[in-house]
């Protein structure tokens, strides 16, 4: 016996213009029928969160797949695949297509080459599918947007939940952030933590989807930007405080980013703050820090 309920959309071309859109989405589970073989034009993101069951790849190697998992079906690719017809098994699925996803394959969100991924917890991947399902509601005038957005929030989740991230490439990123701004190159880095260049290349890579280069350099232009919004620091004292002895190399490498030279970002987001900006993340939860007047 297996029970299952699943709705499907037909978005607009205006829709598939923002990048992701949400095909369909799924809730199932039990002894669900064997699926396949076949072989789609979009890509689905099957979330196992309790049972086990098989799955048959296009070379014909079949792989045991074991809750939690993450079942990868892209386009074009041959798969096969059933629960165990003595566990069955939970499933939640979403179908999504759009330009953004190979962006999101080059960062290595979704792996083709990895049709079968380890979760260490399904719960959060779950949480945004069962939120697809809400808004997949009868008359929902937000209905394509608002399950777009949420395949974005999908793939986060998903990358996050992988079991092959270890903690230590958690605390890799947090030492490359913490040291991002002293002038050390990415041998250096790598140096400091035991490893060779291509170890931590690797490292990065698996944690954040980029190169350590390209990990630093958005910490470093993102502190670039806060002093240069929010301070009076000459361009080159601002280029120091981030990393670069050359404030010229610092000029073009942010223009060249950015799309704007230093000077021209101060013009536009410049609002000085006297201290400084806080470095203390809001909470939603606490009270404004400026009260209303109240309206009589």
């Amino acid at each position: 016996m297996y029970q299952t309920w699943m709705r499907f959309f037909s978005p607009a071309p205006a829709h598939h213009r923002l990048g992701l859109v949400c095909l369909g989405v799924g809730l199932q589970h039990g002894t669900l029928p064997t699926v396949g073989p076949r072989t789609l034009d979009h890509h689905v993101a099957v979330v196992i969160s309790a049972g086990r069951g098989w799955h048959r790849s296009a070379d014909d190697r079949r792989t045991t797949v074991t809750a939690p998992a993450l079942l990868w079906l892209t386009p074009g690719t041959p798969h096969h695949y059933a629960p165990d017809p003595d566990t069955g098994w939970d499933e939640g699925f979403v179908d999504f297509a759009g330009p953004a996803t190979g962006t999101y394959t080059e960062l290595g969100y979704i792996q083709p080459e990895r049709p079968v991924v380890p979760l260490s917890d399904a719960s959060a991947p779950r949480a945004v599918i069962a939120r697809i399902a809400r808004a997949a509601r009868r008359g929902n005038p937000l209905l394509e947007v608002e399950t777009g957005a949420a395949v974005h929030e999908l793939l986060v989740a998903l990358r996050r939940a992988r079991a092959d991230l270890a903690p230590d490439g958690d605390q890799v990123l947090a030492a490359l952030a913490r040291d991002a701004c002293t002038p050390m190159s990415v041998a250096d880095h790598a140096a400091r933590h035991g490893m060779t260049p291509a170890e931590l290349r690797s490292a990065v890579r698996r944690a954040a989807g980029c190169s350590p280069k390209d990990y630093l350099l958005g910490i470093r232009l993102g502190r670039a930007k806060e002093l240069l919004a929010a301070t009076e620091l000459p361009v080159a004292a601002v280029a120091r405080r981030v990393g670069y002895d050359d404030p010229a190399y610092f000029s073009r490498l942010f223009t060249r980013r950015v799309g704007l030279a230093p000077v021209r970002f101060r013009a536009q987001q410049g609002r000085t703050v006297p201290g400084g900006w806080s470095d203390r993340v809001p909470d939603p939860g606490d009270p404004p820090m400026i009260q209303s007047p109240d309206i009589p």
